[in-house]
């Protein structure tokens, strides 16, 4: 199911708008990813850390009109914005929650779908596309958000209907599991840093940048290759979802080995995103819940860890 094509409504999901005169100058110090690489052809993924170097969110970041959009798990979004808030007093920029504004829809294996509402989008992840209002950008492989003005919502989506089959969030989530692209949620703010969700392996930390908040940490998990814990790609034999944050056990471990980062259903099983200590995944004896819990299975990555790499952005 998951690779035939399909669109969904990204209902879990809200917009924090940040526009003004020092809107990109204010988020180059807060955010770990360059605002510079930012275009009208170029978004990101990024996250915002504490001084200790945790995300308390992860989103996707594009340019629009005055300033930058953010979309971010939909209950991180009033935290985020009141903290932000504080911090941008001094700077001419304005920070508002525009979710009512805008429509997001995920679409699997839809350009054509793309296309016919003038949407050329490139292959390239990153890559952003517009026409008329409307936003496209490819996130991952044959996969593709569409940021819609809300009042042109009821069109567009059915437009992608007569196009495209309706799916369930969950369909979005697989492919975005299988994309290895982790994610902040509620339950998971300030307990990761970047590095452990392979954030840095999928373009959104940037090393040379300059300062940010929680910079210092995050260079120096990289440089130093001190990283414990890390994302990894498993498979589960059991009835029931797991949440954010539910923990990890391995036997020979006493005490939790990781969290699960993000969950879905296949047609039969669960594919997840786990931080794992890479020792205890190495050894590959890992369940859900307890050491006697549901067994974990290591599943690919679609893409290698490269510190060389990683640092030239």
């Amino acid at each position: 199911m998951a690779d035939s094509a399909f669109f969904c409504t990204l209902s879990h999901e809200g917009v924090l708008a940040v526009r003004g005169a020092d809107a990109g100058k204010f988020l180059q110090g807060q955010l770990t990813c360059n605002i510079n690489y930012l275009s009208e052809t170029q978004a990101s993924l990024g996250a915002r850390c504490t001084q200790k170097g945790r995300m308390q969110s992860s989103f996707r970041i594009v340019l629009e009109g005055d300033g930058v959009l953010l979309a971010m798990a939909g209950a991180l979004l009033e935290p985020q914005l009141a903290d932000l808030k504080k911090y941008a007093v001094f700077s001419k920029s304005k920070l508002t929650d525009e979710s009512a504004s805008w429509v997001r829809f995920g679409l699997d294996h839809g350009d054509a779908a793309l296309s016919s509402l003038g949407l050329e989008l490139p292959a390239e992840t990153d890559s952003v596309a517009r026409h008329e209002g409307l936003i496209a950008i490819r996130v991952s492989p044959n996969r593709a958000e569409l940021w819609v003005p809300a009042d042109q919502a009821d069109t567009v989506k059915g437009k992608l209907c007569a196009q495209l089959t309706e799916a369930e969030l969950n369909q979005w989530l697989l492919g975005q599991i299988r994309a290895g692209i982790g994610q902040v949620m509620p339950s998971t703010r300030e307990l990761f840093i970047p590095q452990m969700l392979n954030l840095q392996a999928v373009g959104g930390v940037s090393f040379k940048k300059g300062c940010y908040t929680g910079q210092e940490i995050v260079a120096r998990m990289q440089y130093l290759g001190k990283l414990k814990r890390r994302l990894y790609r498993v498979k589960l034999d059991a009835a029931e979802l797991p949440e954010p944050g539910t923990a990890l056990f391995a036997p020979s471990h006493g005490s939790s080995i990781g969290e699960v980062v993000l969950a879905a259903r296949t047609e039969k099983n669960i594919e997840l995103l786990a931080v794992l200590q890479a020792e205890a995944a190495e050894a590959g004896d890992l369940h859900l819940g307890s050491a006697e819990g549901p067994a974990l299975h290591l599943l690919d990555l679609p893409y290698e860890l490269d510190r060389d790499r990683e640092i030239q952005r």
